[in-house]
């Protein structure tokens, strides 16, 4: 059959792709508004409301270039198909440090979840080890369509946020907010602790390869940059508004429960629906509205535990059917689902939720990978010049690429349980990737630039393997040669239909009626008659369809160009001129004046 591609259905509009992306960047704000406030060591309390803004920013123009990168990698632009353009190791690292990311966001995700719950804290350790192992073996018998649980949450999470919001308008007030201290470096890393706010945004990357496409563009020419850049724009709008305004509601509590806040600030969406919907309604409202939040915030985030651990068996997958992982991932249980990519999905964030005291040691290990993912994705896009991208959007997205690579270093600094973490990820997926790679025989060879490019697989030309059963073949001869036998052979080989032309060649023009009547048929032309005849005996013994064609021309060339695309034939075979060479000269090579004419989609085959 003829070559094809296998395409993943596009079926995902904007709204779909917006829904699946809140559900893993929307989330981001249920605790990084009290992160900000009091968790960490660096947390500045009522001076961190510029920096929340300052770390907002940076997260817009990460959305904005997000919107570039889908443009321009439309069958998906994670991190991993963006950096494999510049280097496969690089991809490679960019992918470990998604896989970072992903594990710790399965672990942070779930340990959230069951503080918004309601769980004992002394409890949630143990709950949340326990619902990995469950979210893990639900994943054994096969997908469990989080991606639509998500679509459904994500607009009581946005109605939650809006109803806040309302509620704290009329208290809004920037008289708590205390001014920044002039000290760069403590505001620098208060800054890069808080980058958790780009939590999910290179979801919407990897969500290309099944959004709708735009109106114009076809399976062969993608293009869903409309599509990816209003999900961008409405999920990004909502995360950074809405961050902002609850920020400013959690800021412009009164002072008098700041120790209430210190103390919850790991659910800080509950405290605020408790707090505003007392003060506006009424105390009972408050509990009722605290409780309802929590579920829906919950809800979202055990959503976001069950798409990580999918994401980590799909990236693992997919590194392994690369050759960038031990084959072995490739095996699948009777349900499809890959079980060594399934186990280590799910023994990787019970481990860590394990080792972790608390939320915030989690979001500690978080940042690192987040931040270096996307670095690097936005990194390789910046200085990869194949691209079309227009200058000031480079030049936008290699800004933004050197604030997230300082900040990447200065997690790597000032936070060295994120590094060890990082490092022992990055440091076993290298060491599985080059024993799965010597395993299957690739041995590293170090040759100069000029040579590597003439073997580099984008220099191969993209030669597809055409074997199709509906072929017609097109083979004109002038006596029983053997480019006839040969014409035979592949028509039986490729079960097609054969077409066997002769042409009569008149060289000068027919004036009158001549004494010898010119044969119109083959039966009446004793040469074409012993080779029409000889053929369809011979058609008929091997089960071949042969149809003989008999013409009279004074240009053969031009005539075996008419009927081969009259015809619609996939191959012509002629046989190769023994003529002699001054007969060449003065008549011209037919084979030279066909191959000059003859359409791209027909194939012709010289026999000699």
């Amino acid at each position: 059959m003829e070559g094809f591609q296998v395409h993943r259905p596009r079926n995902v509009d904007w709204k779909r792709a917006a829904g699946l992306l809140y559900g893993d960047w929307g989330t981001s704000k249920a605790y990084v508004t009290g992160f900000a406030f009091s968790a960490s060591a660096y947390a500045l309390g009522y001076q961190s409301y510029p920096i929340i803004l300052a770390v907002l920013f940076i997260t817009a123009l990460v959305a904005y270039n997000y919107t570039i990168v889908c443009k321009h990698f439309p069958d998906g632009g994670g991190v991993y198909s963006a950096a494999r353009n510049q280097s496969r190791t690089l991809a490679v690292i960019g992918a470990l440090l998604l896989v970072a990311n992903f594990t710790v966001t399965a672990a942070m995700s779930c340990w959230t979840a069951m503080i918004y719950f309601g769980i004992p804290r002394e409890y949630v350790p143990i709950a949340t080890m326990g619902f990995i192992l469950f979210v893990g073996f639900i994943n054994f018998f096969g997908p469990k369509h989080t991606g639509s649980i998500a679509v459904s949450l994500a607009a009581p999470m946005v109605g939650v946020v809006i109803i806040i919001i309302l509620l704290s308008l009329p208290h809004l007030t920037t008289r708590n907010l205390e001014p920044l201290k002039p000290v760069f470096s403590t505001n620098w890393i208060a800054l890069t602790n808080l980058i958790l706010a780009l939590s999910g945004v290179q979801a919407i990357a990897n969500l290309t390869g099944v959004m709708k496409l735009d109106p114009g563009s076809t399976i062969e020419n993608p293009c869903v940059s409309k599509t990816s850049t209003k999900a961008i724009l409405v999920v990004g709008a909502e995360c950074v508004l809405g961050t902002a305004l609850l920020a400013l509601a959690m800021f412009s509590l009164p002072r008098e429960i700041e120790p209430l806040l210190r103390h919850r600030w790991e659910d800080m969406l509950s405290v605020l629906a408790e707090q505003y919907g007392t003060m506006t309604i009424a105390p009972w409202f408050g509990k009722l509205f605290s409780t309802i939040a929590g579920v829906i915030v919950g809800l979202l985030l055990v959503s976001a535990v069950n798409t990580a651990i999918g994401a980590l068996v799909a990236l693992f997958y997919m590194l392994a059917r690369d050759g960038e992982m031990p084959q072995s991932f490739c095996k699948l249980n009777n349900y499809g689902v890959p079980i060594f990519p399934l186990i280590i999905a799910t023994v990787m964030p019970f481990i860590v939720a394990s080792i972790s005291s608390n939320l915030e040691s989690l979001m500690g290990l978080y940042a690192i990978g987040v931040v270096g993912a996307i670095a690097v994705n936005l990194g390789s896009c910046t200085f990869n010049f194949k691209i079309n991208i227009k200058w000031y959007n480079r030049i936008i997205m290699g800004l933004t690429f050197i604030v997230l690579f300082a900040m990447e270093l200065t997690i790597a600094k000032t936070r060295q349980d994120a590094l060890f973490f990082a490092v022992c990820i990055v440091g076993l997926g290298l060491g599985a990737r080059s024993w799965a790679q010597r395993l299957a025989g690739y041995r590293t060879l170090v040759v100069k630039e000029h040579i590597a490019a003439q073997i580099a697989p984008e220099s191969v030309p993209n030669f597809k393997i055409n074997i199709n059963t509906s072929k017609s073949i097109l083979v004109a001869a002038r006596g029983l040669t053997p480019v006839l036998s040969f014409a035979l052979e592949e028509a039986r080989l490729r079960n097609a239909t054969l077409y066997v032309l002769f042409v009569k060649e008149i060289s000068i023009p027919i004036l009158g009626t001549p004494s010898t009547p010119i044969p119109t048929r083959w039966q009446d032309d004793p040469e074409a008659s012993k080779i029409m005849t000889t053929m369809l005996a011979l058609g008929e013994k091997y089960n071949v369809n042969v149809f003989p064609i008999y013409t009279i021309s004074d240009n053969a060339a031009t005539t075996i160009l008419d009927i081969s695309a009259t015809l619609g034939v996939d191959m012509l075979i002629l046989g190769a001129s023994q003529r002699q060479a001054m007969v060449k000269i003065l008549r011209g090579n037919l084979i030279d004046q066909v191959a000059k004419s003859l359409p791209e989609n027909i194939q012709l085959v010289i026999h000699g």
